[in-house]
C-alpha cells in the first residue's frame, strides 16, 4: 500500500518509539530547520553514521505534508550522486527518516583547499550534478532548491563523489507548478513571475552554480541597503526576469567561450528554449575537451571570500511566505506582461 494511504475505517499502524531507540542512538540536535531537526544517528549493530531528519506533527499541516512527500520522493531515487535514504519510521508524533552521511566539504571549502583549480575541476562537478539531475528530471522529480550549499562531497578521499542532499522542497512534477519556493539568488526568471514552472528550474539553478564556480561572483545580486532587503530583492528580482546578468571583466577574462556558452544556454530566460540536463551534459565543456585547464583559483577564491561570507545566502527562503512578494507582483503585474509580451518568451 502507498505510504500515507488508508482505506476508510482503516487503523494506521505505527511505530513505536522505542523502535527508534533500539536501532538507532540518536546524538545531539545537528541544526534545526523549518519543518525539521537534523540529528546525527549510529546504528547500534553496525556501527555506522547516519543523518537523521526528525518531524514533529504536532507543528501543523505543512510539517506533515513535508514529511511525506521527502519520504515519497526519496524512496524513488536511487543515484550513486544523490544521498540515499536508508531507513523510515512514523510514531504517533513524528517522523524519521534516516539517510547517508556525507562527510565531505561543500564545494566552496574544497576550492578554497586546493593548490590548483581550473576549469577542468568545475566541469567535473558539474558533469556529476547534471547526471543526478538528468536522472531526477527522467523520473518528473523537480527538486526545486539546487544550489551550492546543497552540493557536498560524500567523503574526504582525494577523487571522492560530490552528492546532491535535501530534498524537502522537491517536487513530482505531474501537473503545472506554480507556488513559488527556493533561494532568493538561484530563482529561475518564471518563478519569480509567478509563471508555470518544471523541470527547467533546475537547470537554470545549474547555469547559477557554473557561473558562481568559474568567477566567484553571483550572476544577479544586487548590492543595496543590507537593512533594506526588501528594496533588495526586488532589484535582484527584476535582473532575474530579463538575465541582466554579464561575463564582468577581469573575472572572465581566462575563461573559455565554451564554458560562458554553456552557462548563457542554461541561464535563458525563456524555459522553453533552455537547455535540459540531458542536452547541457553532451555539451563539449562537459563531455568533450572544451574546458581549460589554466589554473583560476586565485581569482576565484578571492571573489568568493569577498561574497559568500554573509549569512543571508545560507537561508533558504520561501518567497510564498515573504510578506513583500505580493507587493512586488502588484507593482510590477503589468510591467512583465509587456516585457514578456514584447520579448516574445510566451
Amino acid at each position: 500500500m502507498p505510504f500515507g494511504c488508508l482505506t476508510l475505517g482503516e487503523k494506521k499502524d505505527y511505530n513505536s518509539p522505542s523502535e527508534v531507540t533500539d536501532k538507532y542512538d540518536l546524538g545531539q540536535i545537528v541544526k534545526s530547520e523549518e519543518f525539521c531537526e537534523i540529528f546525527r544517528a549510529k546504528d547500534r549493530n553496525t556501527l555506522k553514521m547516519y543523518t537523521c531528519k526528525k518531524f514533529h506533527k504536532k507543528d501543523g499541516r505543512k510539517v506533515r505534508k513535508a514529511a511525506k512527500n521527502e519520504i515519497m520522493i526519496l524512496k524513488m531515487i536511487k543515484h550513486h550522486n544523490i544521498l540515499q535514504l536508508v531507513d523510515t519510521f512514523e510514531t504517533k508524533k513524528e517522523y524519521f527518516l534516516f539517510l547517508e552521511l556525507a562527510t565531505g566539504r561543500e564545494v566552496f571549502d574544497w576550492i578554497l583547499d586546493q593548490g590548483y583549480y581550473s576549469e577542468r575541476d568545475t566541469s567535473n562537478v558539474m558533469r556529476q550534478v547534471l547526471e543526478a539531475v538528468a536522472y531526477l528530471h527522467s523520473l518528473k522529480i523537480v527538486h526545486r532548491n539546487l544550489k551550492l550549499e546543497n552540493l557536498v562531497y560524500f567523503n574526504r578521499l582525494k577523487h571522492s563523489k560530490i552528492v546532491i542532499s535535501d530534498f524537502q522542497l522537491a517536487k513530482l512534477e505531474n501537473g503545472l507548478i506554480r507556488d513559488p519556493c527556493g533561494t532568493p539568488e538561484y530563482l529561475a526568471p518564471e518563478v519569480v513571475g509567478r509563471q508555470r514552472y518544471g523541470r527547467p528550474v533546475d537547470c537554470w539553478a545549474i547555469g547559477v552554480i557554473m557561473y558562481i564556480l568559474l568567477s566567484g561572483n553571483p550572476p544577479f545580486y544586487d548590492d543595496g541597503d543590507e537593512d533594506d532587503s526588501d528594496s533588495r530583492d526586488k532589484n535582484l528580482f527584476l535582473k532575474i526576469l530579463s538575465g541582466d546578468y554579464e561575463f564582468d571583466s577581469p573575472y572572465w577574462d581566462d575563461i573559455s567561450d565554451s564554458a560562458k556558452n554553456l552557462v548563457a544556454s542554461l541561464m535563458e530566460v525563456d524555459q522553453d528554449q533552455r537547455l535540459t540536463a540531458q542536452e547541457a551534459i553532451a555539451h563539449e565543456w562537459i563531455s568533450g575537451n572544451a574546458a581549460s585547464d589554466k589554473n583560476i583559483k586565485d581569482g576565484v577564491c578571492a571573489q568568493i571570500e569577498k561574497n559568500f561570507a554573509k549569512a543571508k545566502w545560507k537561508v533558504v527562503l520561501l518567497i510564498s511566505n515573504m510578506s513583500y512578494m505580493n507587493l512586488f507582483i502588484l507593482i510590477y503585474q503589468n510591467v512583465l506582461f509587456f516585457f514578456f509580451k514584447e520579448k516574445q518568451f510566451f
